[in-house]
C-alpha cells in the first residue's frame, strides 16, 4: 500500500483550515485522515489540525487491527477523544469558541478499509467494478435532497450549502458514521475536503479508477483544477492505493 496527501490554501482564503496527512504505524497499516475547520478567527485551522494530529498520535500507538469490528471500535473512540479535545481547547480559549471541523478517516489494511466521517468531507473508492462515494454528507442541503424537497441539481446552487448538520467540536454526543469494505490489491481511496468536491465532479474524481501515473501529480492535477475554476476554499486530498504490485508487503 501506498498513500499520498495534498493541502492547497487556494485562490482566494487568506490561510488554510484545512488539515490531515497518511499515516503508516508499526504494523504497516496506513490511517488517512482529511479536515475542514470552521470556526471565528483562526479557530478553524485549530480545530482541523488538532483532530489530524490527535488522531495521527493515537496511530502511532495503535496495535495491528485484524478485525473489521476493531476499526470501528477504534476510530470511533479516537474520534470521539478528539471532540472532546477540541471542545475542552474551545471552552479555555475565547477565540476558539464555536470552532469545529469536518473528519474523515480511513483505516486501510491488506484486506479491508474501515471507514468513518462526520462532516461534508468525503470518501470515495475505486476497484475493478468502479467508482463510488463511500459517505455521505452530514449537511442540510443533502437532507433536502434525500426528503425529496430539492434536487441534486437545485443542491449545487443552494444558498445554504455550506451548512453542515453535524461536525466535530460542536456538542459532546456525537454519532460517527462507519462502513467497512474488502480491500484488495489495485484497489483505491481518495479522502477530500468541500474545496475540491465543490469545483470538480464526480466523473472528473472517477478518474481515480484507471489512473496510472504518480500519485503527486494525480492530486496536483485535481488541485490546479479546482483552482483554475475560482479556488474560493482551501483544497486537499489523500489517497490510498493497494498497489497489486506490491502485495502484502505492507505499506510504503
Amino acid at each position: 500500500m501506498n498513500g499520498f496527501y495534498l493541502t492547497d490554501q487556494g485562490r482566494v482564503r487568506n490561510h488554510n483550515e484545512d488539515a490531515g496527512g497518511v499515516f503508516k504505524n508499526d504494523s504497516g497499516q496506513i490511517l488517512a485522515v482529511v479536515a475542514d475547520g470552521m470556526g471565528g478567527h483562526r479557530a478553524g485551522d485549530v480545530a482541523s489540525q488538532k483532530a489530524a494530529s490527535h488522531l495521527h498520535s493515537k496511530w502511532q500507538e495503535a496495535e495491528k487491527l485484524h478485525t473489521p469490528d476493531e476499526s470501528q471500535s477504534w476510530l470511533k473512540f479516537a474520534i470521539q477523544s478528539v471532540n472532546n479535545e477540541i471542545i475542552s481547547y474551545a471552552n479555555q480559549n475565547e477565540d476558539c469558541h464555536g470552532m469545529g471541523t469536518t473528519v474523515v478517516a480511513a483505516i486501510c489494511t491488506e484486506d479491508f478499509i474501515t471507514i468513518a466521517h462526520i462532516g461534508d468531507s468525503r470518501c470515495y473508492y475505486a476497484n475493478a467494478y468502479g467508482f463510488k462515494q463511500l459517505t455521505e454528507d452530514h449537511s442540510l442541503v443533502n437532507e433536502l435532497v434525500r426528503s425529496g424537497q430539492i434536487t441534486e441539481e437545485q443542491a449545487e446552487h443552494h444558498p445554504r450549502k455550506n451548512v453542515l448538520l453535524k461536525a466535530l467540536g460542536t456538542e459532546y454526543d456525537i454519532k460517527v458514521d462507519t462502513k467497512t469494505l474488502e480491500f484488495e490489491p489495485g484497489d483505491r481511496l481518495l479522502l477530500c475536503t468541500d474545496g475540491l468536491t465543490n469545483k470538480v465532479s464526480d466523473e472528473e474524481l472517477s478518474k481515480l479508477a484507471s489512473f496510472e501515473g504518480e500519485w503527486a501529480e494525480f492530486c496536483q492535477e485535481l488541485v490546479d483544477l479546482a483552482n483554475d475554476r475560482g479556488g474560493e476554499d482551501n483544497i486537499t486530498i489523500a489517497v490510498v492505493h493497494y498497489d497489486s504490485t506490491d502485495e502484502k508487503r505492507g505499506a510504503d
